[in-house]
């Protein structure tokens, strides 16, 4: 791998329990540096799960702790149930509870600013839609109107999917309901523009939660009705929005040691805990890639 740079940032894409294997590839880079990645990262920005990963990181918990914890709370953060097998039917379809309780039990009783005020200080931007104001929030431990904000609430608002688990204080969802999904320009923007870091003593890694290529068939969208034109449409937009953050970056931030992570992988909802074994085994080829510095080709070009 190369060397990183004076200050090193992370950010980390959503896709509920793809985190696996984010997680995974995480623990390739932490045993290829020899020390755990919560002293390598002082920032760390995440949306969805890369909030959860985000956050604890920087909380101090090594990647191989982040990923067991994936394996462990998988199922009971998305239970199999009648609600969950007719969703449509209910107004979401997982109780956010489970999620929840674990969050506060891994990162206490610490609020967005105690980041901030604890040695080393770290900086973490939570990526939330605030349905109320109808914009996304960037929730920061150093901004004083976030400070006391729990941290595991921040996290859990950014990981309440629509459909998927109720709304979070009458107002918060993901914070991939938007155009940040992938936060790599949140990080760029808040490592040069807020803490004031030299792009050129600045490494930024980005790592997505896989891409899934060739989504269809020749002519097989000639034969869709309405409802079918969800899925594909929602792909699109998402793929478009984490290239658009990509493109910012190389663009806006020349200097800026910028790496982007992304494989392909075989289409896995976010709520596919039988696929967590798979999961790791692609996060092991994930990781690969980071240590060997084989950043993503594919990111298509404007």
């Amino acid at each position: 791998m190369k060397k990183l740079r004076r200050h090193v940032a992370l950010a980390v894409d959503g896709g509920g329990i793809r985190g696996v294997m984010i997680a995974r590839a995480l623990m390739e880079l932490e045993r290829a540096l020899g020390r755990p990645l919560a002293g390598v990262f002082e920032l760390t920005a995440g949306t969805s799960t890369g909030s959860i990963i985000a956050a604890a990181l920087a909380a101090g918990l090594s990647a191989e702790r982040v990923h067991a914890l994936y394996l462990e709370l998988g199922r009971r953060v998305f239970p199999r149930s009648i609600r969950s097998c007719l969703w449509p039917v209910f107004r979401w379809r997982y109780p956010s509870g489970p999620l929840a309780d674990a969050l506060r039990e891994h990162l206490g009783d610490m609020t967005m600013g105690d980041f901030w005020r604890r040695e080393p200080r770290r900086d973490v931007v939570i990526v939330v839609r605030d349905l109320v104001e109808n914009r996304s929030r960037f929730i920061k431990p150093w901004k004083p109107e976030y400070a006391g904000f729990p941290a595991w609430k921040a996290v859990l608002a950014s990981s309440t999917v629509p459909t998927y688990f109720p709304v979070v204080d009458g107002r918060f969802v993901d914070g991939g309901v938007g155009s940040y999904s992938n936060p790599c320009y949140v990080a760029a923007y808040e490592a040069t523009r807020c803490l004031n870091w030299n792009p050129r003593e600045t490494t930024l890694i980005s790592i997505g939660s896989g891409r899934t290529p060739d989504a269809l068939a020749p002519h097989e969208a000639d034969r869709f009705r309405p409802l079918r034109w969800l899925q594909p449409i929602l792909d699109t937009f998402l793929d478009g929005a984490n290239d658009q953050q990509v493109h910012l970056v190389r663009e806006f931030f020349p200097g800026l040691d910028f790496r982007r992570f992304q494989i392909d992988i075989p289409r896995i909802e976010m709520d596919d805990v039988d696929r967590m074994e798979e999961l790791s085994a692609l996060g092991e080829r994930l990781g690969g890639a980071i240590v060997a510095d084989k950043t993503d080709p594919q990111t298509s070009s404007v």
